[in-house]
């Protein structure tokens, strides 16, 4: 079959599928910097730090007890009975055991989600900016993302009105992410009120609760949706996971918690697209959860709380640049509005978000991924989940690249306008 056959012969959800705008920027700083380029890399939501000793030894112990075999698709019972305490013990919610799902990961969990629940023209309400696997994840399964801009005055957080304009008869989902990526948003227990008041009125609509970053927050604790909206609970999914919170991305374990029917479905799918996840991975996290790691969290979140002060700090004295701190997660959204229509050095100008990401790629060798991949022009996303000393160089030469800028030429007002 020769290569001119497609994209004909390829499924309309296939072409609605675009690979991650965040992966794509990682390879691009990637193969720079295996060119020989000097790269500040501060795209990839990623924890830095190793996995804790403590968790990777609970892994070879189980290589050498011989736990290389299939697990059951839903997971390994030990793991799902400690998800179930676990949500017991943080947010005092019971969780049924037999209502939890492991996957490959919270992306996998989102995917089989969608794909359960979804015909044509079903919808979902994703807040933008939005994690771009959201609004991909529904069109790659049928269904129609409803894009539903924030505002930085209203913290980047959809409100209720917004809401309640955004339902129709054929909203399946919302989907809430808190502490959010990119932002940094974080919903308050008042904010969570005030959107479950809205859905009360529409009994038919689910909630996916993204809280893949939980432990990572900046000052408070975020409050939990179903802690808020107990009354929720029977057409709500969690997804949460190791990755973030245990610097395991590599390990491939993440969860999704919600009512028996709907895992029972997400179950049935999974069965048929990858089977249990790994039984390796899912012997770490059941030992991450377990406390092997005690302290790491807690160590990992004072990093980040300091990184995010050397972010907003740095960049806040950088002029044309709006650094909105976040609340939580590990990345800083930084607004460029100031820098739109200015000059570089070659002549061109600053066009969107898009223009200023590669000037600063271009010119200074830092790579973040523009505003744009996320729904909400003119920002930037930045990840802080790297060193200090990377950070403060990304700093240094961010603010070098937006020196060398010009600003825009003034537009000569009309004899009209100086009337």
């Amino acid at each position: 079959m020769t290569a001119s056959l497609f994209p004909a012969l390829l499924s309309q959800r296939a072409r609605a599928a675009e690979v991650s705008p965040i992966a794509a920027a990682s390879a691009q700083a990637a193969r720079l910097r295996a060119e020989g380029r000097s790269i500040v890399t501060l795209t990839a939501g990623e924890p830095d730090f190793d996995t804790p000793a403590a968790i990777k030894q609970a892994a070879v112990a189980a290589l050498q007890d011989g736990q290389t075999k299939y697990t059951p698709t839903a997971g390994t019972w030990a793991l799902r009975e400690a998800i179930a305490r676990g949500y017991e013990a943080r947010h005092d919610l019971r969780v049924d055991a037999r209502d939890v799902l492991v996957s490959n990961g919270g992306k996998q969990v989102i995917y089989l989600a969608f794909n359960a629940t979804l015909d044509a023209g079903d919808e979902v309400i994703v807040p933008a900016p939005y994690w771009p696997t959201f609004p991909d994840s529904v069109r790659v399964n049928g269904g129609t993302p409803v894009i539903v801009p924030t505002r930085a005055e209203d913290g980047f957080k959809i409100t209720p009105s917004a809401l309640r304009q955004a339902l129709t008869p054929r909203t399946r989902w919302l989907v809430l992410n808190s502490p959010a990526n990119p932002t940094g948003a974080v919903y308050r227990a008042a904010e969570l009120a005030a959107l479950a008041a809205v859905l009360r009125q529409h009994p038919d609509v689910l909630v996916l609760w993204d809280e893949l970053y939980e432990e990572v927050w900046i000052g408070e604790p975020p409050a939990h949706w179903l802690a808020v909206a107990p009354d929720f609970q029977g057409r709500t999914l969690l997804v949460n996971g190791v990755s973030k919170a245990y610097a395991m991305t590599g390990w491939r374990i993440g969860w999704g918690t919600g009512p028996a029917g709907l895992i029972a479905a997400l179950e049935a799918v999974q069965s048929q697209v990858s089977s249990g996840p790994s039984a390796i991975g899912q012997a770490a996290a059941l030992a991450a959860l377990e406390g092997a790691a005690d302290g790491f969290v807690e160590e990992a979140r004072a990093a980040y709380a300091r990184r995010a002060r050397l972010i907003g700090q740095g960049l806040s004295a950088v002029p044309g640049l709006q650094v909105h701190a976040p609340a939580g997660s590990f990345f800083a959204w930084i607004g460029v509005q100031g820098l739109i229509g200015a000059i570089r050095p070659d002549g061109r100008a600053i066009d969107d978000d898009g223009g200023f990401v590669d000037w600063l790629l271009d010119a200074e060798g830092v790579a973040v991924v523009r505003g744009a991949a996320y729904g909400l022009s003119p920002y930037f996303r930045l990840s802080f989940a790297t060193s200090d000393a990377q950070l403060e160089l990304a700093v240094e030469r961010i603010a070098r690249a937006v020196k060398a800028l010009r600003a825009a030429p003034a537009v000569p007002r009309t004899a009209k306008e100086t009337a």
